[in-house]
């Protein structure tokens, strides 16, 4: 990672997680993690970390704000977390406008083709700590599709939703979330790993 760098995360309330409450708007999830993981095993890099999660954000969202929230402040690197919403309106809220798979796919490749910066792209996580939860079951088109943006852009790719399922496989009792999606800090702590472990080969 370059001596002087600025990584923007851009996603929904998973990546915002407590960051209008935070002085330095980062708030308390994987994002703190990964910034504070960053900062004291690198302490002589210049590195900038931008928390432009807001809950309830979907694709469709990102759409909206990508020029001023992503674009404008020039990153060198930007991590998209995306996708959960997409899916969770489907099952709470059938009746409003729906993303589906298609109009995902082709926000998203409108969003990375415009973007300058090395791009991180997560997959969503999960809709309830079942694998084979109804949530989990429409996650799969969506989690394909930014596995197929990430080889398309050259992305790195964060296997968010495998090692959540991995995890979820192992028959742990543990939770990882509060209420089947918003995580708690066991949550934060999966995601921030599954994060630094992709993207070691920028850490360098």
């Amino acid at each position: 990672m370059k001596d002087k760098a600025r990584i923007l995360f851009i996603g929904d309330s998973i990546t915002e997680w407590g960051k209008n409450e935070d002085p330095e708007g980062l708030g308390i999830g994987y994002v703190r993690i990964i910034h504070d993981y960053l900062k004291t095993a690198f302490p002589s890099k210049n590195l900038e970390i931008i928390n432009k999660g807001i809950g309830g954000n979907r694709a469709t969202d990102l759409q909206d704000r990508w020029e001023k929230d992503v674009l404008a402040l020039t990153p060198d690197y930007v991590s998209v977390s995306i996708g959960i919403n997409d899916v969770w309106r489907q099952l709470d809220n059938p009746d409003m406008v729906q993303v589906y798979p298609d109009q995902f796919e082709e926000i998203l490749t409108g969003l990375l083709e415009k973007t300058n910066a090395q791009l991180i792209l997560m997959e969503p996580t999960v809709i309830e700590e079942d694998v084979n939860s109804e949530g989990n079951q429409k996650l799969i088109p969506y989690v394909e599709i930014v596995r197929k943006l990430a080889n398309k852009f050259g992305a790195i790719l964060v296997p968010t939703h495998q090692d959540f399922i991995d995890y979820l496989k192992s028959g742990t009792t543990y939770k990882l979330t509060t209420d089947g999606v918003h995580m708690n800090s066991a949550g934060n702590m999966l995601m921030a790993r599954s994060w630094l472990q992709a993207c070691e080969s920028l850490l360098k």
